[in-house]
């Protein structure tokens, strides 16, 4: 006999449409999981602030090279010492 038959001649109660609620609260329970996961990640990646804005001074050394504003020996000594 079928674990879900009943004495009736059906599938329990609730029938066919039982296992049907189930996987859809199922469904919902892993959206919801999902959800949450996702909403960490977004509020984790933001930035509030506490950190300083990135060093552009490597970029405007490019820049001010590009320009012509500065010859090659003086880009690759303000480069390095920018590395230091």
């Amino acid at each position: 006999m079928h674990m879900w038959y009943n004495e009736y001649g059906g599938y329990g109660m609730m029938g066919v449409f039982g296992m049907i609620g189930m996987i859809v609260q199922l469904l919902i329970f892993i959206l919801i999981i999902y959800l949450i996961v996702i909403g960490i990640k977004k509020v984790s990646e933001k930035d509030f602030g506490v950190h300083p804005k990135e060093d552009r001074s490597l970029e405007i050394l490019r820049e001010r090279y590009a320009k012509g504003e500065i010859t090659e020996e003086e880009f690759k000594k303000m480069k390095k010492d920018l590395a230091e």
